[in-house]
């Protein structure tokens, strides 16, 4: 056999085995749990009181999971469940007040929930999280404008990545129509989430 025959038959081959190798599996969104157990993500609220100054609190008790592919980010996905009982505005009546009627009903509606439909990368770092927010017996959609702050190796082994969003909500989409005057038919909101990576996840 020639030379250039057997190198014809090599090359070939050569082409054929590529041609018929797997392709490289697409890495999987990484998965994390929002690290609400050591007080590492907050839901925080600010609404104006009488136009005079602002209003701040928080809900206590929430959990959550996101995923997220620093490749393919606008495969991320975040899902968040809050207990609306643990509205704390620091004043103990205020925040009985805002449990009842007039405003949350926490004993018809225990939990808030939010459910992401897409997640729009808008610049470095940066990114439109849009979804479901259902509240009070109501879902409507929303959008967060979402900011990377951070990913890396933790202290303690683990991996973390954080995220902080903005949105505003409109009181009386949500059928509140409590008089706060003119200045608080809205209200704020700020998410700072810290999620750990799963074990076994790269």
């Amino acid at each position: 056999m020639n030379r250039l025959l057997t190198s014809t038959l090599l090359t070939g081959a050569a082409l054929a085995a590529t041609a018929l190798a797997p392709a490289p599996a697409a890495a999987a969104p990484e998965t994390y749990v929002i690290d609400t157990r050591g007080a590492h993500a907050f839901v925080q609220f600010r609404i104006s009181h009488l136009g005079f100054s602002w209003l701040y609190g928080r809900f206590n008790d929430f959990e959550g999971e996101f995923t997220f592919d620093p490749d393919a980010p606008e495969t991320s996905s975040v899902a968040v469940e809050i207990r609306t009982a643990s509205i704390d505005s620091n004043h103990r009546r205020r925040d009985e007040h805002l449990r009842g009627e007039d405003f949350l009903k926490v004993e018809q509606h225990p939990v808030a929930r939010f459910r992401s439909t897409a997640f729009v990368p808008t610049g470095k770092d940066r990114y439109r999280l849009e979804g479901e927010l259902t509240m009070l017996g109501q879902t409507r959609d929303l959008a967060i404008e979402v900011e990377q702050t951070g990913a890396g190796e933790d202290p303690w082994g683990g991996f973390r990545r954080g995220f902080e969003g903005t949105t505003t909500l409109t009181l009386a989409d949500w059928g509140i129509d409590y008089e706060l005057g003119p200045e608080a038919r809205t209200v704020q909101m700020t998410l700072t989430i810290e999620g750990i990576r799963r074990d076994g996840e790269t």
